[in-house]
């Protein structure tokens, strides 16, 4: 199994890993052997990191980054993390330390730590637009508004009950543009809407069509709706995809919570099972 799992997947190759079914203990254990033929894919907040009242407040538990260090170093430099949030954004949160990564929905790409963030091919959000949907925030105190740039996230954790009234006005919205071309994304407490043509899918497409990516069979985690995309393409590009917090479809497994994330990529470094709780 070990010499299936260290042939490295040529592009157009679909061919399924030997692992589907198999307990997360047997697949880090597979993993760990073969980390130089892989591509560790990782959505951040919900996944690498735990939830917070919002998107300004989540931190980097001790250790993580050094983590991400090793498997960007393990993997010949294919880790990226994959995210809604920006890429600048991303570096803020991580900082000092720096990753590649795909931004915004699969708006923008890095390829390296020291690369230089490159737009794919998508178009920013129209102005008066973006200008509409930002006073939806005032429906209710609590609602926080988000500029990403290539979308408008409007987040309602703190508001719980203003769920129905902001996707109402979205709605409204979009019947007044209805050649508009975008998108709605619903997550977890937060509605994001952004122009249409691009996903976080098509950003780890183009991602993997690029070194040192190219040729390697991803691994990718992710929790929310909008890692539903990647999900689905994960196969056919010979891959392995990990649900958090949720059973999703397509998925070889599934984690409880973040930490069970962070415990489990530090057993592929280190080789050794995650503590018990």
């Amino acid at each position: 199994m070990d010499d299936v799992l260290a042939n490295r997947a040529m592009p157009g190759r679909q061919e399924a890993w030997p692992l589907e079914g198999a307990s997360l203990e047997l697949i880090a254990e597979k993993l760990s052997k073969c980390l130089g033929s892989c591509a560790m894919l990782l959505d951040i907040d919900g996944t690498l990191l735990d939830l917070a009242r919002t998107p300004r407040e989540v931190w980097v538990p001790p250790g993580l980054a050094a983590t991400l260090h090793a498997l960007h170093e393990r993997t010949g430099g294919a880790l990226a993390l994959v995210s809604g949030r920006s890429l600048n954004d991303i570096d803020l949160i991580f900082a000092p330390a720096r990753f590649p990564g795909v931004g915004g929905h699969g708006a923008e790409m890095r390829l390296s730590t020291d690369g230089e963030a490159v737009a794919t091919h998508a178009p920013p959000m129209d102005k008066e637009l973006k200008r509409r949907l930002a006073a939806i925030a005032r429906l209710s105190p609590g609602i926080l508004l988000e500029d990403k740039g290539y979308s408008l996230a409007l987040h309602y954790r703190l508001a719980p009950h203003a769920e129905k009234a902001i996707y109402e006005a979205v709605s409204l919205i979009r019947s007044d543009l209805p050649n508009a071309p975008i998108e709605v994304l619903p997550g977890k407490c937060v509605c994001e809407i952004k122009q249409a043509g691009f996903d976080k899918a098509s950003g780890v497409r183009e991602l993997m069509s690029h070194e040192p990516f190219r040729g390697r069979r991803p691994v990718f985690i992710g929790d929310d709706v909008t890692d539903e995309s990647v999900f689905a393409i994960i196969p056919d590009l010979g891959g392995l995809a990990f649900s958090v917090g949720r059973h999703a479809n397509g998925v070889a497994g599934h984690f409880e919570q973040p930490s069970d994330v962070r415990a489990w990529l530090k057993r592929l470094i280190d080789g050794k099972a995650p503590a018990s709780r």
